[in-house]
């Protein structure tokens, strides 16, 4: 694992969406894993200010999104929506391209993602008790894309998506596994929370814990943890 302290979330994206870009101007029909939520939003938003300025297409890229909600109660909230607002409709990705675990292709995501040759780079994020994805404490590291119940401390954490009602926030979603995400070529991870870090605590100096998902990627041999210098003394 490889550790990046930077400034602050804008430094955090600068930094990462040029990583993005060096690889689809090195390979233009890159494969991406990418993430929703508060931490990638930074990056996501240099991504389309430099693409645009550097003249990066997208169309040949394919991509494959961690999660999904399942039965949310405001669509505005899932993530396919998310993805739309802040990348996909501000680039010329093709939609036949685009990706996302259901129902539907619940036992064939990885096999879609193998078919595809694998994802070249995976953007994460993490949660406050260290999920990545929507794979919660006790997640088998082994675990393929799934339906997964959602922990109270996730829902807690997502209700101020949702008015801060936690009755609105959806119980369940589909998310790709441990072993799925394990998979990715080069991973990415970015935290600049400080609600985060007890579980960058266990990042930095654990060994592997099933109660800390993320640690499940310790051994992974290209990974990267992008934090803010705030974050980073506070999880020491």
């Amino acid at each position: 694992m490889q550790i990046f302290i930077c400034k602050n979330d804008k430094e955090i994206g600068d930094k990462v969406s040029s990583e993005i870009l060096k690889l689809v101007e090195k390979k233009p029909a890159a494969v991406l894993g990418l993430a929703t939520g508060s931490s990638p939003l930074g990056t996501y938003t240099a991504l389309v200010i430099k693409a645009k300025q550097q003249g990066v297409s997208f169309h040949q890229v394919t991509t494959f999104n961690l999660d999904e909600y399942l039965d949310c109660s405001d669509p505005k909230q899932t993530y396919h929506v998310f993805m739309a607002e802040h990348v996909f409709n501000a680039l010329d990705f093709d939609a036949k391209k685009l990706n996302f675990p259901s129902l539907e292709n619940l036992s064939s995501y990885d096999e879609m993602i193998a078919k595809a040759g694998g994802v070249d780079l995976q953007l994460l994020g993490i949660g406050v008790n260290g999920h990545v994805g929507f794979n919660e404490p006790g997640t088998p590291n082994d675990s393929l894309t799934h339906i997964i119940t959602l922990s109270a401390t996730t829902r807690r954490s997502n209700s101020r998506f949702f008015k801060d009602n936690l009755d609105l926030v959806p119980k369940q979603a589909v998310s790709e596994g441990l072993a799925t995400i394990a998979n990715s070529k080069h991973i990415i991870m970015i935290a600049d929370d400080l609600t985060k870090q007890t579980a960058i605590h266990h990042l930095l100096y654990g060994h592997g814990d099933p109660n800390v998902p993320a640690t499940a990627l310790l051994h992974h041999p290209n990974f990267d943890l992008y934090l803010t210098k705030e974050l980073y003394e506070a999880a020491k």
